[in-house]
């Protein structure tokens, strides 16, 4: 069984085992990219399958761009290509014959989904498109981390068309909305909403608006980003359409994506020295019912009893029977656990015989034995309280971690001393956010709507300014 390191020992050593111990990922033989298991994928897959009915039902549909753009493309927008040039992978030969033209290796989708929109937008009547597609990308990351910061990682990017610049302003903050919600009702994972400073902000994006999650080590953590592209693109690209007037006219655009570094926050956000452990809504497996086999036993009759309650949990209910015979009970146990399945049904010769099995929660360890005939009824609520519990643990550590300065030498210790967020007044300027990350490696996590005005910025003491969470980040 897989030695997990204590998380107050070393917090990035306890992240690196538990996503290795559980079988989540692992190093692949390219540097900078990670293989995805089956249990880590899985996991991806429930966030993708929710994810993907919520933008449905808000109307956008799903569809496919190719992998590899040209490269003239990406220089046709300013910021973009000076934001993305340093992490792109560039393809010069095919077959056995260079290139008339270098091909990049998709960073990210805007210039060849303009590319095709030039050709799928003429009126306002074909206003708007809302798509998204679910793919990889690569960003040359030469330091990485499993899930948070890889060279090819997966997700989902919407690109949205719309006639006028309300609609699309609208569009990115209602998609930042639909990221909170999946956030807080799946991930059990509260958020910080916002805007980005303009020198954090998506390259090529008039404004973007982002989610901050904050991890149990203090870090901050950019949880998904929404984006108000203006018409920077659709310029670029040339893309216009004819209005209700008659008049011919810019495009306006959002973008808006989440990657699988949303699994290395559930890691993060709920875990323990244990290993991991998973919000129910997102958990491949919700309980696992453990026969608990001896010698001696009428073994049969309890294999029998644990499918008996497996198929009487129903379709609603993800559960799997282990009854393997070549390792033990406590072996199955550990090895759950790790894992991070949020309750285990032990069912042993006692057990049976007393009419009852025995739950165990994996996010508190309480073991509480059950009449096997409420087993049916009793775990769906469990499995609710599970879910709220996780969600207010992690909405009270976020409370606690949010913490305020005036002066820059407080700001510096509270971030020193506590970590989390640190809401201190900026008056906005690049040259106190520069110097804020040279000497505190701390950065402007987001502008709130509501953020306090102050009459003067903690670092150059003019004002006007406005209070807004600093942290140190992944």
């Amino acid at each position: 069984m897989a030695k997990i390191t204590k998380r107050s020992d070393d917090y990035s050593q306890w992240y690196h085992d538990i996503v290795i111990g559980a079988e989540m990922a692992d190093y692949a033989p390219v540097r900078g990219c990670m293989v995805i298991r089956p249990w880590g994928y899985s996991i991806w897959e429930r966030i993708q399958r929710a994810l993907d009915d919520m933008f449905k039902a808000t109307g956008h549909e799903n569809a496919y761009f190719p992998l590899l753009i040209p490269k003239s493309f990406l220089e046709k927008e300013a910021e973009h290509v000076e934001g993305f040039a340093p992490e792109c992978a560039v393809v010069t030969r095919g077959g056995d014959k260079d290139l008339e033209e270098p091909l990049v290796i998709r960073p990210t989708s805007e210039t060849i989904i303009w590319a095709m929109y030039k050709k799928w937008i003429q009126s306002w009547r074909d206003l708007p498109l809302l798509y998204n597609q679910w793919c990889n990308v690569v960003r040359w990351e030469m330091r990485t981390r499993l899930f948070l910061r890889t060279a090819e990682f997966l997700w989902q990017e919407g690109h949205t068309a719309h006639a006028t610049a309300d609609e699309a302003r609208e569009e990115a903050e209602r998609m930042l909305g639909v990221y909170r919600t999946f956030a807080e009702e799946w991930m059990a994972m509260p958020v910080l909403v916002g805007r980005k400073s303009d020198s954090q902000k998506f390259a090529g994006a008039e404004t973007t608006y982002t989610l901050e999650a904050l991890m149990q080590d203090g870090r901050a953590l950019q949880a998904g980003t929404s984006h108000y592209l203006g018409q920077n693109f659709a310029k670029a690209f040339d893309v216009r359409f004819q209005n209700k007037d008659g008049a011919l006219e810019y495009v306006y655009a959002s973008s808006w994506g989440v990657s699988t570094r949303l699994v290395g926050a559930l890691v993060m956000s709920h875990s323990d020295d244990r290993g991991l452990i998973l919000p129910p809504r997102l958990a491949p497996v919700q309980v696992v019912i453990i026969p608990i086999l001896k010698a001696g036993a009428d073994n049969e009759a309890i294999r029998a009893a644990a499918a008996r309650f497996a198929e009487g949990l129903g379709e609603g209910v993800r559960v799997r029977v282990d009854d393997r015979d070549n390792v033990s009970p406590g072996w199955k146990f550990n090895e759950w656990e790790l894992k991070g399945v949020p309750l285990r049904v032990e069912l042993g010769p006692k057990d049976l015989a007393a009419g009852q099995a025995v739950l165990v929660r994996r996010d508190t360890g309480e073991k509480k034995p059950l009449p096997q005939g409420e087993l049916a009824v009793s775990i769906p609520a469990l499995l609710d309280e599970i879910q709220a519990g996780l969600f207010s643990s992690a909405k009270e550590r976020l409370r606690t971690g949010c913490r305020s300065a005036d002066e820059y030498a407080g700001f510096r210790r509270v971030l020193d001393e506590t970590g989390g967020f640190v809401y201190a007044p900026w008056c906005g300027g690049r040259e106190c956010e520069d110097r804020v990350g040279e000497e505190t490696k701390a950065t402007v996590r987001l502008i709130p709507d509501d953020a306090e005005a102050c009459p003067a910025c903690m670092v150059c003491g003019k004002g006007p300014a406005k209070r807004v969470p600093f942290a140190r980040a992944y």
